[in-house]
């Protein structure tokens, strides 16, 4: 049952909000009218749509020159101001341009977190490339279709990822410049083959803008979708659509000067790099970068920087409340946490013992920038009402049939506004898969905008995350939600990750099947875990299969590859719960 935050706690948030929503437009504005395009994108600003928009590039060099010398990057034991960020960039975008790069062409970014990361993508867009972040998880197969299939001529790679890399060099021939990042002290040691570029190069070439700049249609940014049950897509923004000024004004209700915000999360991801990222930049803030995601380093470099704000994805959550309480837990300056898809039963707890608030947001690489929100102002476990600001919302069957409230249904935006004469006229919001025209169109059709995620409303029309639309499962003439039943696992102290996920039956339906990652130091036998689930789960529910593991295929977001796994499908070392 949700919990109601209390009448008065929800109107003061309400008023601090619009205290900051005020002051946000307010300095907005500002900006607009210097950047010479406020009159282009006044009729948007009401409802958060920028027909004219910029790059993350042309944003950092703006605040270059409005605070300098204040930090922008803090990572491990270096510190970049907004000058010295800008100019890093400059160098990198002349080392571009001195191989060809410019308008048009692409450039892959197979690294792991670091401040040359963000010189990359940040340099690549002074010269109007466009960008391709590649999870540093990626290998094989799945790594070469996301370079080829991208067009990209231009790759930067970790040299600690470099031999990965070399596994499917020769399966891509468009690729004409690769350069090693021999920067990290995990390169120090990597013998750099014959016509393979040094990033290490770039502090020989000059600090100053190359001039080149971008064009408003030009790709900006193909950020590939995790890729959990097919192929991944990449998603287009383009320079004019970028996303870059809403988030900007979202960042309004969030991020103030003084603030330190943290991610552990790849910058590969949308939430590292459009929330974190761009977010501090809008908000002339401060971003401390961790290379990956260890759950035992976690607070420690939150108490190290001074930490006042940080992100986490669901499946991080309990990973952090499975690690051993500590009198430090609580000692911290987080002013807030921005979450998504944090487990209800969890969240009170997790406020309670790191002495944080948890703002709940929704939202998606390939969800057409629109995002649903939960700033302290509705109940515990929701993700807020929508906005009408970005615009209208369903939660529908399979039938398209509006659901009632409290049943599962597939989020949609409508696309389409109606004019006078009854017809609809598309607003722009819709999301472009490249290359893949027919994902494009069940992505958007018939006005409207298809995420995928399972949604239910309450009866004051608060929304709460069910799953996704491709994890339902079907068992005894019922629907199964795997996210569901993934929470109720995960109650165990023995489990710190799972996946559930349905293999074949010998029946018309499926059967469920849970892969289980035990607290390290802990055992569970199997049958135990069907025992605690029989109480806790309606029958058709429980899964009839066990596998313990000891690492999961992970995306760059922290989720299963669940497409592996059920290939992988029942093992000789499965538990069977129907075998006595």
């Amino acid at each position: 049952m949700a919990i109601e935050r209390s009448g008065l706690q929800r109107s003061l948030r309400i008023a601090e909000i619009g205290k900051d929503v005020v002051k946000t437009l307010g300095r907005f504005i500002k900006e607009e009218i210097s950047r010479g395009t406020f009159i282009k994108n006044l009729d948007g600003l009401g409802k958060i749509k920028i027909p004219v928009d910029m790059s993350w590039a042309a944003l950092l060099e703006e605040r270059a020159a409005q605070v300098p010398d204040k930090t922008f990057l803090l990572y491990e034991d270096e510190r970049f101001t907004y000058r010295q960020m800008d100019q890093n960039a400059n160098k990198a975008a002349n080392l571009l341009k001195s191989f060809g790069g410019g308008k048009g062409k692409g450039l892959g970014i197979f690294m792991k977190n670091s401040p040359r990361y963000l010189d990359i993508f940040f340099g690549a867009q002074k010269i109007g490339m466009y960008l391709v972040p590649l999870n540093p998880e990626l290998k094989g197969d799945g790594l070469q279709y996301v370079i080829d299939h991208s067009d990209v001529e231009f790759l930067v790679v970790d040299g600690e990822l470099f031999e990965t890399f070399e596994m499917v060099k020769q399966d891509l021939p468009k690729l004409k410049h690769v350069f090693i990042n021999d920067i990290e002290p995990d390169a120090i040691n990597i013998k750099v083959p014959f016509g393979i570029k040094k990033l290490s190069a770039a502090k020989e070439y000059p600090d100053n803008n190359p001039g080149v700049g971008y064009n408003l249609e030009d790709r900006c940014l193909i950020m590939y979708t995790s890729g959990t049950t097919g192929r991944a897509k990449g998603v287009v923004y383009r320079y004019g659509r970028s996303s870059v000024k809403k988030l900007s004004l979202l960042s309004g209700l969030f991020v103030k000067p003084d603030d330190v915000y943290y991610t552990a999360m790849q910058l590969c991801h949308g939430n590292a790099m459009f929330l974190t990222v761009t977010f501090s930049l809008a908000g002339r803030g401060t971003v401390a970068l961790a290379r990956k995601f260890s759950a035992s380093k976690f607070w420690e470099d939150i108490r190290r920087h001074k930490v006042t704000i940080f992100n986490v994805i669901g499946s991080m959550v309990p990973i952090l409340m499975k690690q051993p309480p500590s009198p430090l837990d609580s000692q911290n300056n987080v002013r807030f946490v921005l979450s998504a898809a944090c487990p209800a039963d969890m969240w009170e707890a997790f406020e309670k013992r790191f002495g944080v608030t948890i703002y709940e947001g929704y939202g998606a690489v390939d969800g057409g920038g629109k995002v649903i929100m939960n700033l302290g102002t509705g109940p515990v476990g929701s993700i807020g009402k929508p906005s009408k600001r970005f615009g209208e919302i369903r939660l529908i069957d399979s039938e398209g049939k509006d659901v009632k409230p409290g049943e599962p249904g597939e989020l949609v935006f409508v696309l389409g506004q109606k004019k006078s004469s009854g017809k609809k006229k598309s607003s722009g919001d819709g999301v472009e898969y490249y290359k893949n025209e027919k994902a494009t169109g069940e992505k958007n059709k018939d006005g409207l905008l298809y995420t995928g995620d399972l949604l239910r409303s309450d009866e004051k029309g608060y929304l709460y995350f069910v799953g996704r639309n491709t994890e339902s499962m079907r068992k005894g003439g019922e629907n199964v939600s795997a996210f569901e039943v993934e929470h109720v696992i995960m109650d165990h102290p023995a489990v710190e990750e799972v996946a559930v996920y349905a293999v074949p039956s010998e029946m018309a339906e499926d059967e469920i099947m849970a892969s289980v990652k035990l607290v390290e130091g802990m055992t569970l036998d199997p049958k135990d875990l069907i025992v605690f689930l029989k109480d806790r789960l309606a029958k058709y529910a429980v899964p009839r299969y066990i596998r313990i593991v000891k690492e999961f295929p992970m995306t760059n977001s922290f989720r299963v590859v669940k497409k592996e796994l059920e290939n992988t499908g029942v093992t000789s070392d499965t538990f069977d719960a129907q075998k006595k």
